[in-house]
Order: structure tokens, then C-alpha cells, then sequence
């Protein structure tokens, strides 16, 4: 038996990292990063290194000779610690860029795998692995630089110590010290990541739950003393030296009041300022939990009910499945009703994802093991049917577009089939709202995939559940996402040129020269790019806002904001001026001599009052 659980082990170990290696790895190079969330987070790793600060986020400076950008105040530094370490070790890329994240989302599936194992069987724990690798959401929200995964990984390493300072108090003694600092140390590194919210839910869990199981003394068994100084030995440093180096000055309040009060109180209020965001509707934000967990959401239901909701039960005591159950559905449940009374993005809800893979491959694994004739195989082969059905439906859909949709000549700039929704950009899918049926003939090839993969798999799936095989039946749906997910990463790749200026940022170093200067027409964030990945400072037209406003009320910062009036002289000045622009927002009445085009695609185009010298 021990030989027989080992190799499983290694077998459940060897599918997850050939699920990570398919998904994760090969879209690690490409596409190009995008302009905003991506290139803005990156650039402010790279200046740690331009600087050598790694207290003090900066935006938008010079790499060659490294010059002071504009401080970016509003982020947690350590995701951007990992990236600038990348950076260190294998050089300024798009894959160095992402390999953090890519490497969250193993270790979170190898820990579900353990932490999983641990409560519910080593199956269970593998179907929890295998929903964080395979889940739609999980890896569209990692195609992108946001801390929400990592944030899971902490919140579970959480849940884990706390769970096992549960077990050993219920044995007679008190929670070792590796289970209470353990606890405070990913609480910190949680607030280092992402803020408040780092100790704020998993605090929450923990009490809500021993509220409910009338065991709020437990709180006092934490050795909350110190607990509490090795949570602050690791969360403060940071804050305290970012409060030191950045005091109020100028227009600006200072680090403190922006990071704490504008950042966290406000955004959580919906009167942060600037508002560069919007917040997605409260039905829409619940009920996308079914795509982000794709198609594992299939057996949510038969999941949740596994919650024990009996107050009776709660009093009475829980064995340890049932503990967890309890845990992990409060873990779900605050985080979704946080933020239901606050400003939310549909990424918010990914630190809820550790807690629902948990539950779903615990029942999962109860499936496995259960008899065929079981009420469980009997809900199981349901969820497959509708997963069939589900699957049926995208290859029609997606068949129809193929054979409906003409692919576009050679050369088309997929930007000219978009129908532009500049009001839905503040969300974070917000231009994926723009395809069109014409458009979509672009994705002719990902969209055949995806049908095909989708009717396959659910197909198998179906197949292999009604012989009560089910264990086959949930690999074909994780080999249905692996080919499914890449078919996605195409998509991405066609798209990539309206969401990047990467093309346009390497038009213009060819052609830049010391003593040029590049105007970006709008905020920063919109041609981020251009800065990231020229490695020269840019200048904004008329656009003092978003992500580089808190930093431009310093007395320190850079000359990179320009008027009418600045940008008319320089327009018109022996000085070069190369200006990015969207296609649709060219400011005709400001340039007043001849223009000279340098780039184009995407939507955008950098223009430039001379020609090219070279």
C-alpha cells in the first residue's frame, strides 16, 4: 500500500505539471504585454532596478541613463520585488515578466494537492490542483500583472495553519509555533502583496468561523503576542520606510494618506480618487463565477451543498472534513460579500478560487469513491449531461462563426473591424467587447479549436461518468482546457495589437535619437507600452490623471506633462517630437505643419513633425 500511495502521488505530481507546462509555459513568451495593467506594473519593477529603490514604485523614467520617473504610490511592492528579481535573473522580457505569476499558479496547485490530500484523499487533492490549472478565469486573470492569485496562495497557506493549529489544540495542547507564525507570516506577505485586505480576510474567516462554532477562544491559543511581532517584523519595514521617503511635499499628502486612506478606504467607499475604474454589476459580478470556473463549475452545486449550514451542527462539533467544508465556504463567502458592498473588478473574486477548487475536489473525490448505483454518481453523470449539452452548444455557436465569418486579407489591421465601446474600458475585459462578427473572422482558427475541444471533451466526459469511470471523465475535461486555453492564447496573440503598442515603441527607438521626445496623446496607462518598452520617458498631453496623477502633485517630478501651448512649441520646435496617438482622437487643430507617420497598427499611430534622419 505505501508503494502503491507513493506512485499515485507521483502521478497526480506528473499531471499537474504537464497541465502547467501545456498552459502556463508555452504562453509565457507571447503575446506582447499590454498597455495598462500590464506595462505599468512592469515598468514600475524595471525602475526598481533602473533606481536601485526598492521602496519607492516609480513610473515612466529613463532606463539609459536612468533618470527619476514619476512615483507610482498606490501598489503593495512585493509582486513587483518578484518581477524585478526576474528581471535580474534572466533579463527585461515578457516572460521574466510573467514567470511570478506562472509560478504562483504551480505552487498553488501543488499545495491544493498536499493541503487537499491532507483533508479529503489524495484524489481529491489532485482534482483541486488540476481545477487551479485548468479553470478559465485562473488563467485569464494570470494573462495580465494583478496580485489576485498570489493573494490566494497566501489566504490558503493561511487556511492551512489555521486548520492545523485547530487540529492540535483538539489533541490537548496548544498550536505550535510554526502553525501561529506560520499564520502571521503569509498574513504579512498577504499585505505586502496586496494591502489591507491581506490580514483583513483571512482574519475575518477565521473569526467568523469561530463565531460560528462558539470557540472564539481559540483566538487566545494563536501565541498572539508573538504572532503579532513577527506579523509586523515582516508587513512594516516596508510601509514605514514608504511613509519615511515619501512625506507629504508640495500638493501631496504624502505616501501614508494616499496608500491607506485614498487607496483602501475610499476605493472600498467608491469615492477614490481618480475614479480609472468602474465597478462591474452585482448579478454579473456573482454569476460570472460560472465562466471563471469553467467547466468545473459544472459541479459547483453538489460542492457548496457539502457546507454544513446547520447551526446544530455547528454547536455539536465538526469532524475534521466538516471543519474544513465550514472554512472554506466562509472563505468563499466574505470575499464575495466584501465585495458586494464596494467598488469590484471581475478579478476580485479570484482569491475565492483556492476555497471553491478545495470544495469541488472534495466532492469530486468523494465521486471516485463512491458505488455506482450512489446518489453521488447519480448528480455526477447529471452535471455531465449538461456540461454535453454545454459543449453541444459552443461548437454550433462557434462552428456557425466559422462558417459565417470570412477571414480578413492579409495585412488587416483588425482594429478597422471593431466597433469601439470607450465607456466599457474602465473594465477590465472592457475591449473584448468591441468584436464584431467581422472582427471575429479574424479567430477563425481558435474559435474551430474551441468548438471542437469543448464538444469532445464534455463528449468524454459524459461517456466516461455513465461507465462510472469518472476519474477519466475529469482528465478529458482538463485535456479539453489544455487544448481549449490554447486556443485562447491565439486569440489573445490576434488581438494583442489593439492591447499592446509594442510594434509602435519599436518603430520609434529605431528612429530615436538623444534629445527627441515622445508624447503619449491621453493618460499614461493608454501607450504604456511605448514607455515600457522603449525604455525612454514619455510626455502626456493634456492628461494629468489615472495612474500617474497622485505622483505628479510632488515638487519633484520630472517635466513630462504637456498643454496646448508646451506641445504647439515643441510641435513646431528644431527639437523631434514623436506622438502616439489613437487613430480616432488625432488633435488636427495642434499640429500644425506637416506630420510624418512612423508606425501604425492596432488603432493607434505615432506621428512626427520631421522625417527620419537616419
Amino acid at each position: 500500500m505505501p508503494a502503491e500511495g507513493t506512485g499515485r502521488r507521483r502521478l497526480y505530481f506528473a499531471l499537474l505539471l504537464v497541465c502547467w507546462l501545456a498552459i502556463y509555459v508555452v504562453s509565457l513568451a507571447n503575446p506582447p504585454l499590454l498597455d495598462d495593467a500590464d506595462t505599468v506594473h512592469a515598468e514600475a519593477a524595471r525602475m526598481m532596478l533602473a533606481r536601485h529603490d526598492w521602496v519607492t514604485l516609480y513610473i515612466d523614467g529613463n532606463v539609459n541613463p536612468a533618470q527619476s520617473g514619476v512615483r507610482y504610490l498606490e501598489k503593495a511592492p512585493l509582486q513587483y520585488w518578484a518581477t524585478a528579481i526576474c528581471y535580474t535573473l534572466f533579463g527585461i522580457s515578457e516572460w521574466s515578466t510573467r514567470l511570478p505569476l506562472a509560478i504562483t499558479a504551480l505552487a498553488l496547485a501543488l499545495f491544493l494537492l498536499y493541503f487537499g490530500g491532507k483533508l479529503y484523499g489524495e484524489e481529491a487533492g489532485f482534482y483541486a490542483g488540476l481545477i487551479i490549472l485548468t479553470a478559465f478565469g485562473v488563467y485569464l486573470f494570470t494573462r495580465f500583472f494583478i496580485p489576485d492569485l498570489i493573494i490566494g496562495l497566501w489566504l490558503t497557506l493561511a487556511m492551512f495553519s489555521f486548520l492545523r493549529s485547530l487540529n492540535e489544540a483538539e489533541q490537548g495542547g496548544r498550536p505550535s509555533r510554526a502553525s501561529c507564525w506560520g499564520l502571521a507570516a503569509v498574513c504579512a506577505l498577504a499585505v505586502l502583496t496586496k494591502g489591507l485586505i491581506g490580514v483583513v480576510f483571512p482574519v475575518g474567516i477565521m473569526v467568523i468561523y469561530l463565531l460560528l462554532t462558539r470557540n472564539l477562544k481559540h483566538l487566545l491559543r494563536l501565541r498572539l503576542i508573538s504572532s503579532t511581532l513577527v506579523f509586523l517584523a515582516i508587513a512594516a519595514p516596508w510601509h514605514i520606510l514608504a511613509g519615511l521617503r515619501n512625506p507629504p511635499a508640495g500638493q501631496a499628502k504624502g505616501f501614508l494618506w494616499f496608500y491607506f486612506i485614498n487607496e483602501h478606504f475610499k476605493r472600498f467607499l467608491g469615492t477614490r480618487y481618480p475614479k480609472d475604474y468602474d465597478t462591474v454589476p452585482l448579478l454579473l459580478f456573482w454569476g460570472l463565477l460560472l465562466v471563471w470556473l469553467l467547466p468545473w463549475s459544472a459541479f459547483l452545486p453538489q460542492a457548496l451543498a457539502q457546507i454544513p449550514v446547520r447551526v446544530r451542527e455547528w454547536k455539536s462539533g465538526l469532524d475534521r472534513r466538516g471543519r474544513a467544508n465550514l472554512l472554506f465556504g466562509i472563505w468563499a463567502l466574505l470575499i464575495f460579500l466584501f465585495f458586494s458592498f464596494s467598488t469590484r473588478q471581475e478579478y476580485y473574486v479570484v482569491p475565492t478560487f483556492p476555497a471553491l477548487a478545495l470544495l469541488t475536489g472534495a466532492w469530486l473525490g468523494r465521486e471516485s469513491e463512491s458505488s455506482a448505483t450512489d446518489r453521488i454518481r447519480r448528480t455526477g453523470r447529471i452535471s455531465s449531461a449538461i456540461l454535453l449539452g454545454l459543449g453541444a452548444l459552443i461548437f454550433a455557436v462557434t462552428a456557425a462563426l466559422v462558417v459565417l465569418s470570412k477571414s480578413p486579407r492579409p495585412g488587416t489591421d483588425i482594429s478597422t473591424l471593431l466597433q469601439e465601446h470607450p465607456q466599457d474600458y474602465a473594465l477590465s475585459m472592457g475591449h473584448f467587447l468591441d468584436l464584431t462578427p467581422q472582427a471575429l473572422g479574424a479567430f477563425r482558427g481558435p474559435l474551430a479549436g474551441t468548438g471542437i475541444a469543448f464538444l469532445l471533451g464534455t463528449f468524454l466526459n459524459w461517456y466516461f461518468r455513465r461507465r462510472n469511470r469518472a476519474f477519466a471523465g475529469n482528465l478529458a475535461l482538463g485535456a479539453m482546457m489544455i487544448a481549449f486555453l490554447y486556443c485562447a492564447h491565439l486569440g489573445f496573440m490576434i488581438f494583442s495589437p489593439v492591447m499592446s503598442s509594442k510594434p509602435l515603441a519599436q518603430a520609434i527607438e529605431k528612429q530615436f535619437r538623444h534629445g527627441d521626445v515622445i508624447i503619449i496623446n491621453g493618460e499614461y496607462e493608454a501607450g504604456s507600452s511605448i514607455n515600457f518598452y522603449s525604455g525612454i520617458q514619455v510626455h502626456i498631453l493634456n492628461h494629468v490623471n489615472g495612474n500617474i496623477w497622485y505622483g505628479s502633485l510632488f515638487p519633484d517630478v520630472p517635466h513630462v506633462f504637456e498643454t496646448n501651448d508646451s506641445f504647439r512649441k515643441l510641435w513646431n520646435s528644431p527639437t523631434r517630437v514623436f506622438f502616439w496617438t489613437e487613430a480616432s482622437d488625432i488633435p488636427t487643430q495642434l499640429l500644425t505643419s506637416p506630420e510624418f507617420s512612423v508606425a501604425q497598427g492596432g488603432g493607434k499611430l505615432v506621428l512626427s513633425n520631421q522625417p527620419d534622419h537616419r
